[in-house]
């Protein structure tokens, strides 16, 4: 996989986890666990809105996780659209 389909992935997944308005565990290197909503992102920082509305700017390569608090359907290039899932 190349940088820019990797960047693209990247892209896809925090785009879909903020226009979905996901709730999401956000966890750092360093062990701290962070919740809200992304608010936005671009190349090197994502900026995450918490339940106090606080906006946090955390950057990229002190991110080691980002876990949706629901399941969310990635539409891949080259893959036919999944159905929703049933809840």
């Amino acid at each position: 996989m190349s940088d820019k389909e990797r960047h693209n992935l990247q892209d896809l997944f925090l785009n879909t986890l903020r226009k979905e308005h996901v709730t999401v565990s956000v966890f750092l290197v360093n062990g701290i666990k962070l919740v809200g909503r992304i608010e936005s992102f671009d190349q090197y920082m994502v900026l995450l809105r918490g339940h106090d509305q606080a906006v946090q700017a955390i950057f990229k390569h002190a991110i080691s996780t980002v876990s949706p608090s629901k399941q969310i359907n990635l539409n891949l290039p080259g893959q036919a659209p999944k159905a929703p899932a049933a809840e």
